[in-house]
C-alpha cells in the first residue's frame, strides 16, 4: 500500500513573518497582505508551502527597504500585533487580519496612488465611506484655500475609493471605465453642430468634463457651485495629473486643427467667391479629394488603427488621454467613412486653457 509522505519544513522565524508582513504594508499591498493569512500560506506551520521557494521570492523583502518599510517593521514588531499575527496563523477557519497593519497599509496605498488597494483596505475596516468623505472635505477646505493641486489630489483620492457592489462574484473597487464613457459621450451622432460636446457653452463643457472625469457624478456635483474659473482652473490640474502625457496630445491635436483649418480657410474663400459660407461637410469633402481624411484620427492618435473605425479611435484616444474625447466631434466623410476631428467653439477659454487653441496666424 502506497504511503502518503509528509513534507516537513523548517518553521518560519517570527523576523520574516514580520519582515514579510512589513513589505506588504509599505507597498500597499492588499493581496499579499491577504494571502499571507490564507489557509496555505507559506508563513503557516502546517503549511507545506515554502516561504523561501523562488514563486515567493516577490513576498520577501530585500536588504533595503526605506523609510516606509522600516515603519512598518516596527508597527509588525509590536507584542499586540505579533501575539495577533501568530493566533490567526495558527488559526483554523477565516483569519482576521490586524486592524493596525491594515490601517497603516491603507495608508500607504492612499500616497501611493494605489486607490483601489487603498479602497479594498479600508472597505476590509468597514471605514471607506467615511474615509471617502474625509478626503472630500479636506479637499473642499483645499479649494477654499484656493490650493487647486491638493483639492484636485483629494477628489482624485476618493473617487478612487469608490466601490462596486454589483460586481461578480464579490464587490470590488470601482474601475476607471473612461473608454466605456467616451463611447457614451459620443453615441448619438450629434444633429447640429452645436449639439457636440466638443461646441457647448463654456459652463456646460466643464461640467460635462468634470462629471466624465471624475467617474462619479454625485462627487462631480460637489463643484457646480463654484465659479467658472475655479472650476476651470480645477479641470486644468486634473487633466494634467490624470495625463502626464498631455501637452504631447495637445500638439498632435493642433496638428490636427491645423490641417482642417488650412482647407476651410481654401473652401471659405471660394465659397465668397461665390457668395455663400462653407459647411464643415464641403470641408471634408475637399479633404477627401487633396488629402486622406482618415489621417485626421491618425493625428490624434499618434499612430494608426488598420481599418480603424471612429469608435476605435475614440476607445484608443480615452484611453491614453482621458480628456481627448471631449474635444472632438463625430463627421460623415461618404457614405462609408465617418471619422473624429477636432473641433471647439471659437474663444473658448476651455481650449485656450488646455493648450489646445490653434496659434494666431
Amino acid at each position: 500500500m502506497a504511503r502518503t509522505r509528509e513534507i516537513q519544513k523548517a518553521p518560519v522565524s517570527q523576523e520574516t513573518i514580520d519582515r514579510c508582513l512589513a513589505k506588504a504594508v509599505a507597498e500597499g499591498d492588499i493581496v499579499s497582505l491577504r494571502f499571507l493569512f490564507i489557509s496555505y500560506s507559506p508563513l503557516r506551520a502546517e503549511s507545506t508551502e515554502d516561504i523561501n521557494a523562488d514563486k515567493y521570492a516577490y513576498l520577501v523583502p530585500g536588504s533595503d527597504g526605506g523609510p516606509r518599510f522600516e515603519d512598518a517593521l516596527a508597527l509588525a514588531k509590536t507584542p499586540e500585533i505579533q501575539a495577533h499575527v501568530r493566533a490567526q496563523l495558527e488559526k483554523k477557519g477565516p483569519p482576521q487580519l490586524p486592524y493596525g497593519l491594515v490601517m497603516r497599509l491603507a495608508d500607504n496605498a492612499v500616497q501611493l496612488g494605489k486607490f483601489k488597494a487603498a479602497a479594498q483596505a479600508y472597505e476590509l475596516l468597514r471605514i471607506r465611506a467615511r474615509m471617502q468623505q474625509t478626503f472630500l472635505e479636506e479637499a473642499d477646505a483645499a479649494l477654499d484655500a484656493n490650493d487647486i493641486p491638493r483639492a484636485v489630489q483629494g477628489y482624485r483620492v476618493a473617487v478612487g475609493l469608490d466601490y462596486d457592489y454589483a460586481a461578480f462574484p464579490e464587490p470590488m473597487p470601482a474601475a476607471p471605465n473612461y473608454q466605456s464613457r467616451a463611447q457614451i459621450l459620443h453615441a448619438e451622432y450629434p444633429r447640429r453642430p452645436e449639439d457636440a460636446v466638443a461646441l457647448q457653452p463654456p459652463d456646460r463643457h466643464v461640467a460635462i468634463a468634470l462629471g466624465y472625469l471624475l467617474l462619479n457624478s454625485q462627487i462631480a456635483a460637489r463643484l457646480e457651485d463654484r465659479p467658472l474659473d475655479v472650476r476651470l482652473a480645477f479641470l486644468v490640474e486634473l487633466v494634467n495629473q490624470l495625463d502626464p502625457e498631455w501637452d504631447a496630445f495637445a500638439e498632435r491635436y493642433k496638428e490636427a486643427g491645423r490641417l482642417v483649418a488650412a482647407i476651410g480657410a481654401r473652401l471659405q474663400k471660394e465659397a465668397s467667391q461665390r457668395g455663400q459660407a462653407a459647411g464643415l461637410a464641403e470641408e471634408i469633402k475637399a479633404l477627401q479629394q487633396e488629402e486622406d481624411p482618415a489621417d485626421i484620427p491618425r493625428l490624434l492618435l499618434g499612430r494608426d488603427i488598420p481599418d480603424g473605425e471612429w469608435w476605435q479611435y475614440v476607445k484608443e484616444l480615452a484611453y491614453e488621454h482621458p480628456a481627448s474625447v471631449l474635444f472632438v466631434v463625430r463627421q460623415f466623410v461618404n457614405k462609408d467613412l465617418e471619422i473624429i476631428m477636432p473641433r471647439y467653439a471659437s474663444n473658448s477659454p476651455v481650449i485656450e486653457a488646455l493648450g489646445l487653441a490653434l496659434d494666431e496666424a
